[in-house]
């Protein structure tokens, strides 16, 4: 059995194993990782012989930690993430290239129809209705979206929301607020099965489901970097939040939102947080702090879009698909029933 692991930022960790009796056999560990002393990967492959296939990746992480001599040095690369290549050999955990990844990106859509189709193209992936999915957004009209846990009232000037038309929704997962405008910013969700980041801790997750978007930057020649936990950034400005939810399941529902333009004096006016942030600092701090894509590439929003599209197919597949009309009544339903009730923009007021 055989699995690799590219470390997002690091290095290449392959693992070659049989499984004898239900116990892993013939452990083989390699790759273009940096690790001292030399004898400590001969005591790697000893410690993950014998143990059950089955070993979860906390369990084998755990293993290899303890297996390491005093002083053992590791670059580029992790006892996770050794776990995570074990897992994918015997089948446990999963790559990119194990699934047939499906692309949705239909017409604009009302904020509120945004937040529901998320809850509902996770649920569909975990119910295995839906392969594994790459959907981009387009919005109908301006909108602040909350993370789950924020509060309504610190996060947003109302009456300067309602003045200016800007819608304010919540979304399923954590973070931070964004402010959209139609054609101004890139946003999209992965909707994956738990399979694919076993092993992983959160903030590993992140940088691991944002790997191919640095790829695809730099495809486009903006050199970017995953800042943790959730952000992509260049020397000139933050450029990206990502944030996710994870089903009872394991599923994933992993979203970013990428500054393609901004009206950064619009943003300042209803987000009350980004005030304070940037007091005393200027609407030019504000331009800096979230850099638009559109004057780093000079490339129209569309191109953007589908040079990065683009980059995803060579790298993992990409099949053209569309929502369902069971996906879109449930959607729709799910608006009705919580993303456009008070109860749930103002969980938290």
């Amino acid at each position: 059995m055989h699995g690799e692991y590219k470390v997002p930022g690091g290095k290449l960790v392959v693992v070659d194993l049989d499984v004898d009796a239900g116990r892993l056999a013939r452990v083989r560990l390699s790759g273009d990782f940096f690790l001292e002393p030399d004898e400590a990967l001969e005591a790697l492959d000893a410690a993950l012989t014998g143990l059950p296939a089955d070993s979860d990746a906390a369990a084998l992480a755990a293993r290899v930690r303890s297996a390491l001599p005093p002083g053992a040095v590791l670059l580029g690369f992790t006892p996770e993430a050794v776990a995570t290549t074990v897992r994918r050999a015997v089948g446990g955990a999963t790559g990119w290239l194990d699934h047939d990844w499906q692309f949705v990106h239909t017409g604009p859509q009302a904020p509120q129809t945004h937040m529901a189709l998320d809850e509902v193209l996770a649920r569909e992936v975990a119910a295995g209705r839906r392969p594994p999915t790459l959907r981009v957004w387009e919005w109908a009209s301006p909108a602040v979206v909350l993370g789950s846990f924020q509060s309504l009232v610190n996060e947003v000037d109302g009456e300067a929301a309602r003045r200016l038309g800007v819608e304010v929704v919540r979304r399923i997962s954590g973070g931070g607020a964004m402010f959209v405008e139609p054609g101004n910013t890139i946003t999209y969700s992965l909707y994956a099965p738990g399979s694919l980041v076993e092993g992983l801790s959160f903030t590993e997750s992140y940088a691991f489901l944002d790997d191919w978007v640095l790829v695809a930057l730099g495809d486009l020649g903006v050199k970017a970097w995953y800042q943790p936990i959730n952000d992509i950034a260049t020397d000139q400005g933050k450029i990206a939040g990502a944030a996710q939810k994870r089903l009872a399941d394991g599923t994933v529902l992993h979203h970013v939102t990428m500054s393609y333009d901004i009206d950064a004096a619009k943003m300042l006016q209803v987000l009350r947080i980004g005030r304070e942030k940037l007091s005393g600092k200027g609407l030019a701090s504000a331009a800096k702090r979230v850099d638009p894509l559109r004057r780093q590439t000079g490339l129209p929003r569309e191109e953007v879009i589908d040079s990065m599209v683009a980059t995803f197919r060579r790298q993992y597949g990409l099949t053209g698909s569309a929502l369902t009309d069971a996906e879109l009544n449930a959607a729709e339903e799910l608006v009705r029933g919580k993303f456009a009730t008070p109860e749930w923009v103002a969980r938290i007021p």
